[in-house]
C-alpha cells in the first residue's frame, strides 16, 4: 500500500505538528525531502517489539497504537500516536531494538526517514539535536504527568481528561450541532479502559454516568462530546 506522495490534508497534519512546525524551513525542507510514505489498513503491523531502529517515523493520518504484551498474551494498549507527532527518535539514537509493537489503527499513513538518512541530516543540522532535546523533554513532563494523575486523581477526572485529549486530537464537529463534537477514533471501551489503567466495567460505569449528566452521547459508532465545560470541570476533580 505505499504512495510517494502524501496527499494535501496529510501534508497539512506534518506541517502543522506542534513540534515540526517548530524547525526551520532549511531543516523542515530536508526531513520531508528524505522522507518516504507507507499507508497501512487498520490493524496492520506497523514495527514490532524487538525489530532493528530502521526509521524515524511520523503519523500523517489515523493513529498509531502502541502496545506491549502481558504476561498472560494480552495485548494491552498504551498510547495512540496522531497525527502530526514523530516517534521512534530515541532508537535512532542508542540504536537499540524497539520496545513495543506499533499497529495501524483505522487508514494510517506514516512518513518514516531512515536512520542513514536521519544520521545525515543530525550532521548537517546542529539545530534538530536541540529541538529532539525539547520533544523528549515534552514527553518526560507529560509521562510524569499521566503517572502523577493515575495515582492522585479518581477515575472520572482521568477520564475526562482523556476525552478533552481526544477532542482536541481526534474532534469532528457534528454536522447536526457544530457545538457538539464527535471523536473521530474509534475506540473499543476495552481500550479507553487500558489508556486509563482501570477495568473496562469501571469505564463503563464512568462513561453511562457522564451521559446521564448530559456531557457526552455514546454511539455504537463512538463517543460525542455535548458539553466539553463539564468534562473540562470534571477533569480538574481531585476528589
Amino acid at each position: 500500500m505505499d504512495d510517494p506522495i502524501l496527499t494535501i490534508e496529510e501534508r497539512e497534519a506534518i506541517n502543522s505538528g506542534r513540534w515540526f512546525s517548530s524547525l526551520s524551513p532549511s531543516l523542515r525542507h530536508d526531513i520531508l525531502r528524505c522522507a518516504f510514505v507507507k499507508r497501512f489498513k487498520d490493524g496492520e503491523l506497523i514495527a514490532a517489539r524487538g525489530d532493528p531502529p530502521e526509521h524515524w517515523i511520523a503519523c500523517a493520518k489515523g493513529a498509531v497504537r502502541v502496545s506491549s504484551t502481558a504476561v498472560s498474551g494480552k495485548q494491552v494498549t498504551l498510547t495512540y500516536v496522531e497525527p502530526g507527532i514523530w516517534f521512534g527518535d530515541v532508537a535512532m539514537f542508542d540504536g537499540d531494538r524497539r520496545t513495543h509493537d506499533a499497529y495501524a489503527h483505522g487508514e494510517t499513513t506514516i512518513l518514516c526517514v531512515a536512520r542513514a538518512d536521519f544520521q545525515k541530516i543530525l550532521a548537517a543540522h546542529v539545530e534538530l539535536y536541540e529541538a529532539l532535546m525539547r520533544l523528549q523533554a515534552r514527553r518526560i513532563r507529560t509521562l510524569f504527568g499521566l503517572v502523577e494523575d493515575l495515582n492522585t486523581l479518581p477515575l472520572r477526572a482521568r477520564l475526562a481528561k482523556q476525552l478533552i485529549h481526544l477532542v482536541r486530537s481526534y474532534g469532528v464537529p457534528n454536522l447536526e450541532d457544530g457545538s457538539q463534537m464527535r471523536i473521530g477514533l474509534q475506540l473499543a471501551q476495552e481500550e479507553l479502559a487500558q489508556l486509563l489503567g482501570a477495568s473496562r466495567q469501571r469505564v463503563n460505569q464512568e462513561l453511562k454516568t457522564m451521559e446521564r449528566e448530559g456531557t457526552i452521547r455514546i454511539e455504537p459508532g463512538g463517543l460525542v462530546v455535548l458539553d466539553r465545560a463539564a468534562l473540562m470541570r470534571a477533569s480538574e476533580a481531585d476528589h
